[in-house]
């Protein structure tokens, strides 16, 4: 039986290096590769994020609406201050969503729309 690891997430994005750039800063994960339309971020466990180039990229929107483009994905992000990390996400460019639907997380649009949470544990 052959065995499965899951080594990375992708996004799509207008530009994937302004996207990668922001999830370096706000993780502070290392940019390992990069080419035209391709970016790979490591964390110090080795699991990756990576962007790709969308040309007809169409921002999600958040909470889904009948007939728009929904979001396929949202990134999980566990912090120590959440108070903290919501106010550095926002300095970087993330937008905090104006729906947030439950305590003690906080819903962004990164610069690309794709929502995340940050959340204290």
């Amino acid at each position: 039986m052959p065995t499965f690891q899951l080594a990375s997430t992708v996004l799509g994005a207008p530009d994937p290096q302004v996207l990668a750039d922001f999830y370096r800063e706000l993780l502070g994960w290392e940019q390992k590769y990069a080419e035209p339309g391709w970016v790979m971020l490591a964390s110090p466990n080795g699991y990756g994020l990576s962007f790709q180039s969308e040309e007809h990229h169409v921002r999600p929107v958040w909470p889904g609406e009948p007939g728009e483009q929904q979001q396929q994905l949202h990134l999980d992000i566990r912090v120590d201050d959440l108070a903290a990390a919501s106010a550095r996400a926002e300095q970087l460019g993330a937008v905090l969503a104006e729906f947030q639907p439950q305590e003690g997380v906080r819903v962004h649009l990164d610069p690309a729309g794709h929502p995340f949470c940050l959340f204290e544990q």
